[in-house]
Order: C-alpha cells, then structure tokens, then sequence
C-alpha cells in the first residue's frame, strides 16, 4: 500500500479512539536513586526493550532495571478487575494510573529492595507525587522505597520520557515515515500495527494511529 492510500485510509478513519499502550523514550529513560544508583525504564527484556515498561490506560506494566538492585516489576500487565491492580497481596499488584490527573499510585516489587510505593511522593514535603505529565510527555514526582529511599522522576534533563504515540519510529518527529512504517506492519498483519493492544489487528488499530497522528507531539 503505497502513503498515499495509507494517507487516505487513515484520514477517513480518523476520530476519538486512543492509544492502549504508550512506551519510553528511547533515550530519556532514566532515573535517579541516591542510594540505588541509574534506573533503566526502557530496556529490560532480550532483545532489549521486549519487556521494558508500559503505560496501558489505567496502568504499568513490564519491568525496571537497576545495575546495582536487579529487576523492579511495575505489574504484570493483568489486574484482576481489568482497570487496575488492587495493591492488596503478591499476587495482584502493580503501579496504577489516575486517567484524569496522571497521578501514580500502588507498589511495584523489586526481588532485592522490596516494595516501591509509588504514592509516596505525595507524602513528601513539599508533596511531589509521581505522575505522568502528559503535554511533556515525561514522569515527574518521586517514589518511595522503604529500603532504598526515594526515586527522582523529577530532574529536569536525567528523567523517565514517554514516547510521542504516533512516533513508531522513535525518530522524535510524527511525519510519513511513521505512516509508511505503519502501513507495512499493518499490511502483514505485524503485531506492531496492534496499536490499541487487544490482539488483533484491524481497523480499530487505524482509527487509534489517525487519531494519535492528527494529535502529534
């Protein structure tokens, strides 16, 4: 299918559907512990980034990874009720998103360090709760760890950044290649066209990419 016809396509598909899942910046994708050193937000998994962490709608998932602590688990990606991970036992935890303010809450799990409470920014003074900033497309705030203290998602230039939705070629700009390289997952059936996440690929996942598209950076 050649970018005109994509073009098209994706034109008349255009509307509210959104994105399921959003991924880290391929280059900011970092933060501070004073105690625990670099946090790796992007790279976990082999080949690298295969199991890295990601923003669904109402919830993390996938994995952090600290040289000096081992893997941090934000939630296996499944709660239980489907919305958000209920933080009440080992089984069905995780860290949740607030859909309206972007706020973090919850545990995620580090096999080394225990639990990483990520409302405990709020508790902070002044508050600084961990949270997605949307419009800069980046983490902000500070989680607690009772035993590595707190994490930094806050530092102006060293932090954890979310990929633009309709980047999919990670270059930093929404342009054509990033519908010609739509178009050719989408023509094989890739699961990388899967864009809304529910394991198909369809004309949901073109109204999801127009709309993430028309939206930019």
């Amino acid at each position: 299918m050649n970018r005109p016809a994509i073009v098209a396509l994706l034109a008349a598909a255009a509307g509210p559907a959104a994105l399921a899942q959003q991924h880290i910046d391929a280059v900011n994708k970092y933060a501070w512990s004073e105690n625990v050193g670099w946090l790796n937000f992007a790279d976990a998994g082999s080949p690298p980034g295969s199991q890295s962490v990601l923003i669904e709608t109402s919830f993390l998932s996938g994995y952090v990874w600290g040289e000096n602590i081992g893997w941090i688990n934000m939630g296996d990606g499944t709660p239980t009720n489907g919305v958000s991970y209920a933080n009440v036992n080992g089984t069905d935890f995780g860290v949740n998103l607030n859909t309206v303010t972007g706020h973090l809450t919850g545990y995620a799990w580090g096999e080394n360090v225990g639990w990483i409470n990520f409302s405990g920014g709020a508790l902070a003074t002044p508050a600084k709760p961990a949270r997605i900033d949307a419009p800069a497309h980046r983490f902000r705030g500070y989680a607690w760890g009772e035993n590595i203290g707190w994490i930094n998602l806050d530092d102006a230039t060293h932090y954890v950044g979310v990929r633009c939705p309709a980047d999919l070629n990670g270059d930093g700009f929404v342009n054509g290649d990033d519908y010609d390289l739509f178009a050719s997952w989408f023509e094989v059936a890739d699961t990388q066209a899967d864009i809304t996440n529910d394991g198909f690929v369809n004309g949901d996942d073109y109204d999801a990419f127009a709309s993430a598209f028309e939206a930019g950076c």
